[in-house]
């Protein structure tokens, strides 16, 4: 029999847009994941089975043996840069970018910088390589509050049209990163499961390339 092989995935845009994907490569989720409260799915295939976790625990999913593959955005890959994992495909799906934002026309503040952001690693990294250090207040949503109410001057946060940013009176500012969703892989599986991985690695690029060339 094949060996088991269980991928990570969070619910919401990411999940949406895998599931294309892995039908193509012939992987079907046998319960549907947006009314099931099940958190291990079975699949049309046996030796492939899907767990739902938050989008910010699937590198530790992976990297710590959970699961031997996953789905998670570079957003929040960035923010586990010591984890150990393969890259090997970016699915370009949940695309986006990750940026400084703020109110518009305000001149930048006399001394350090307060920047609001969930993403702290990649916030820290940002303004260190520009030389400046910045207070970065972490929170975990409403992000664009933060400057309307004199927390912080600034916000680091996930753009994609920018349409929340500007009704809340604030516009991207700085560009950091291009994001999309990356398959990930735990490194002790690509050994132990080499051939099985490889496979599945090739029918997922390979739906990618279909997807983009249609």
């Amino acid at each position: 029999m094949a060996e088991q092989l269980t991928l990570a995935l969070s619910k919401g845009r990411i999940f949406q847009e895998t599931l294309p994907l892995l039908k193509a490569a012939g992987i079907e989720p046998v319960d549907d994941p947006e009314t099931s409260r099940k958190l291990i799915l079975e699949t049309n295939q046996p030796t492939v089975r899907l767990i739902i976790v938050r989008a910010s625990d699937v590198p530790a999913y992976v990297a710590f043996g959970g699961a031997d593959l996953g789905v998670a955005g570079k957003d929040v890959l960035l923010e586990h840069p010591d984890a150990a994992l393969y890259e090997p495909v970016d699915l370009k799906i949940a695309r986006c970018r990750l940026m400084t934002a703020g109110k518009p026309d305000i001149p930048t503040p006399i001394g350090r910088l307060k920047v609001a952001t969930k993403f702290v690693e990649s916030t820290r990294r940002f303004y260190a390589a520009k030389g400046e250090q910045v207070d970065i207040i972490k929170l975990y949503g409403s992000m664009e509050l933060a400057p309307l109410v004199g927390l912080a001057d600034r916000i680091v946060d996930v753009v994609d049209t920018g349409n929340t940013l500007r009704a809340n009176g604030l516009e991207p500012l700085e560009h950091i990163a291009d994001i999309s969703s990356r398959l990930v892989v735990n490194k002790a599986s690509m050994k132990t499961k080499h051939q099985r991985i490889q496979e599945f690695i090739s029918n997922i690029r390979d739906a990618v390339r279909e997807r983009n060339d249609d």
